[in-house]
């Protein structure tokens, strides 16, 4: 069947007596075709009413109660009003009036201010470093009026890097607008959802030093803040494909570069000119960012272990020796820690963030006397053993080297055997077995009854 508007066009060329013929070579269609539209025979037939559509605001109240389940509305139908409606018709009847969902709307369109909205979002990207892949989540803040961008990659997104990125995101655009729009994640939200929602009190207390109210869209609605989902796909498209990274410095390094040299200084077709160029009117209206911006950091409080270390997201940073056993304030900055002993600052580390499981060291929080008090005292059958012969000295620390754990069972084995046969065999067994390197002390053993079997047993 051909479209409404070819069937008109024949309908017209017709009533001027255009041929048959004619008809069909300007439309390129066949001439029987071109005679069925002309005899009505193509006309769109009027849909036929359903035997069933009666039964259309039972369905209605049935599918809102079974909360959208088609099949179990089929059961109720037949259970509760002993109607029998085949499956099929009975999705047909929902989807021609509507009832799994509303018909859409328009979407409309944003028109912005300047100084009047900002946008935030994050999206997870996979980065290489070095061969390696890792998911780093970009947090992205574009202004709504010039489109100015700014991005940051990090390891995870919490309330703590969330405060971070904002705060460099404001200073860089040297200001904030009114409200800034983001979505219903639970980083920022503290419960519920959408313009409603309520933001949690640390983000709020935050944006309120800024002069900004977090406002989340709608659910369902994200085109709310479509600058910013633009954004993060430009910078999947343009940002990552053919560059490189040696680490997180690296990757945020090069990310505010191409923000500045490229994402700003290319043109925007909606605004006739680049997103630099239309900052120069929105700067004006901007929210001056605060004299003083506190710094943005987690506290912890943590006891030293008998090491001399505090722990901090797997990781180990050193403090001076004599806080052992003590509770001390540790400051999780984005790069580095402080450690607080009663309101004085008495280490600084840079924050790990690639590694797990390290330490991280600083020799002058060490003593001397430190290391002496930690290291391992002799056991009391290695001091027996020691100091008689260089060639016992020797083999006793052998035997250590080979042992499990501090070779407790095996020297008190040695002294045993030390104890059990002659002085004179039991050296010339000691300088035969390091010799040949034998610590296995059941062979020493039998060298040692080599020596003394003629002296001290009939054979």
């Amino acid at each position: 069947m051909k479209d409404p508007q070819t069937r008109e066009t024949v309908k017209q060329l017709h009533k001027r007596g255009v041929a048959i013929s004619k008809i069909s070579k300007m439309l390129e269609i066949d001439r029987k075709t071109v005679r069925s539209i002309i005899n009505g025979k193509q006309d769109e037939k009027p849909r036929k009413a359903s035997r069933y559509e009666e039964h259309v605001p039972v369905i209605r109240e049935l599918f809102s109660m079974c909360r959208g389940n088609v099949s179990r509305v089929h059961d109720l139908l037949l259970e509760t009003r002993g109607v029998s409606i085949p499956y099929p018709s009975l999705t047909w009847l929902i989807r021609t009036y509507g009832i799994r969902e509303p018909s859409k709307k328009t979407s409309g369109e944003y028109e912005f201010d300047p100084g009047k909205e900002m946008q935030h979002d994050t999206s997870p990207f996979k980065i290489e470093f070095g061969g390696q892949k890792v998911i780093a989540q970009c947090a992205a803040l574009i202004l709504a009026y010039s489109r100015k961008l700014y991005i940051q990659f990090y390891p995870r997104f919490t309330r703590f890097e969330a405060e971070v990125f904002l705060s460099g995101g404001f200073q860089k655009m040297d200001g904030t607008c009114e409200i800034c729009t983001i979505d219903n994640t639970s980083v920022l939200v503290a419960g519920g959802a959408g313009p409603d929602a309520e933001i949690a009190p640390q983000i709020r207390k935050f944006g309120n030093i800024f002069g900004t109210t977090f406002v989340p869209h709608r659910v369902g609605h994200s085109d709310r803040k479509a600058y910013v989902e633009n954004a993060l796909g430009y910078v999947m498209k343009n940002f990552l494909p053919g560059r490189s990274f040696s680490g997180w410095p690296d990757l945020n390094r090069q990310a505010v570069e191409w923000c500045e040299t490229v994402a700003n200084k290319r043109p925007k077709r909606s605004l006739g000119m680049s997103a630099d160029e239309a900052f120069l009117t929105e700067k004006r209206y901007l929210t001056p960012v605060p004299d003083y911006i506190p710094p943005v950091y987690q506290s912890f409080y943590r006891v030293v272990d008998t090491q001399g270390y505090v722990n901090l997201d797997t990781n180990r940073y050193s403090v001076p020796d004599r806080l052992v056993g003590k509770k001390l304030e540790v400051q999780k900055h984005i790069d580095k820690v402080l450690i607080y002993y009663q309101n004085e600052i008495v280490a600084e580390h840079r924050r790990e963030i690639e590694s797990r499981d390290k330490k991280i060291r600083n020799p002058s929080h060490r003593s001397p006397e430190f290391y002496r008090s930690k290291a391992p005292k002799p056991l009391k059958e290695e001091k027996k053993l020691l100091g008689e012969s260089r060639m016992l000295d020797e083999y006793v620390f052998e035997l250590k080297k080979r042992s499990h754990g501090r070779g407790m069972v095996k020297l008190r084995r040695l002294l045993e055997i030390k104890r059990t046969y002659p002085e004179d065999g039991f050296n010339k067994g000691i300088e035969k077995a390091t010799k040949y390197g034998l610590y296995d002390l059941g062979r020493l053993e039998k060298i040692i009854l080599t020596f003394i079997a003629g002296e001290y047993f009939e054979l």
